[in-house]
């Protein structure tokens, strides 16, 4: 029988797993959220805090409900402190020793029965699960940036992944109010396999067919019925981070709609990432 998940631990509070956090807590979870210094643990429990005010502010989360989601929040920056959590989510840097690293230290700290998951979105599950002695209990759960706003969960199977551990995880993401999906794990699981390509696809046509971001972005919504045009999608979600995603599905699989268009690559090494840095093919005051 799949374990019930009640209390929570998010390594790594950096946008999206501080996003992550959140998602948990306004389920009515516990989070234990883990950084490397105190300092750092302080500013995402702010951002969190700072969202869930504003949630409070537009009418669609109440005061109390904001208040009690902040107190079941705890920081450390000791792993052993995920000792009691049911599920630990891993969101650090995407890179595949780092992961495999923590994931080892992650498996000596938790119960047996705990589940173990990635966020990763682009790098192979199952190179991660088998730094560990249980991979078993290893599963990628793959959320979505904005994470409190994007309803998708992708719930990644490796070829050693238990029943058991991938139910307890459908489960969660369910409990949460998020919309998973089961899924194998191959390069760029479901989404990614195909919105990565095609958002490539649109970027190299401003230049191919000499189009603003603008009028490509005017296009896709209203000719294709996107809600989001893929320059402002892209934008979103950090012009940095579709470059790592793009160049480790290019790795991968070897096609040439997955490298990252030279345009995206000149715009991250220039620190134009979109939103986060208030400029990528748009400009943003907030």
């Amino acid at each position: 029988m799949a374990r019930e998940i009640k209390r929570v631990g998010v390594v790594g509070l950096g946008t999206m797993g501080a996003g992550i956090a959140q998602v948990g807590l306004q389920g009515g979870l516990e989070v234990v959220g883990r950084e490397v210094t105190a300092e750092l643990g302080e500013r995402a429990t702010e951002r969190i805090g700072h969202f869930l005010t504003r949630a409070v502010e537009k009418g669609r989360l109440e005061q109390t409900a904001r208040d009690g989601a902040m107190a079941r929040l705890s920081l450390t920056t000791d792993l052993a402190e995920l000792a009691a959590c049911d599920l630990v989510i891993e969101a650090v840097f995407e890179d595949l020793d780092v992961k495999r690293e923590l994931f080892a230290a992650l498996d000596e700290v938790v119960e047996p029965d705990a589940v173990l998951a990635t966020n990763t979105s682009a790098l192979s599950v199952t190179e991660i699960a088998a730094a560990t002695a249980h991979p078993e209990r290893v599963v990628g759960l793959h959320f979505f940036n904005p994470a409190p706003l994007m309803p998708l969960v992708e719930v990644v199977r490796t070829e050693l992944s238990a029943g058991e551990a991938l139910d307890a995880a459908f489960a969660f993401a369910e409990r949460v109010g998020k919309t998973p999906i089961r899924c194998n794990d191959t390069p760029g699981f479901v989404v990614n396999r195909v919105l990565i390509p095609l958002l490539n696809d649109c970027i190299r046509v401003l230049d191919e067919a000499r189009v603003s971001p603008e009028d490509l972005d005017k296009g896709m919504q209203h000719g294709a019925g996107w809600p989001m045009g893929p320059c402002a999608l892209v934008d979103l979600v950090g012009i940095d981070v579709h470059v790592h995603a793009s160049e480790a599905l290019y790795e991968a699989l070897r096609e040439p709609r997955m490298a990252p268009p030279p345009r995206l690559v000149r715009m991250a090494q220039g620190g134009l990432l979109g939103r986060k840095t208030g400029r990528g093919f748009f400009e943003y005051s907030d």
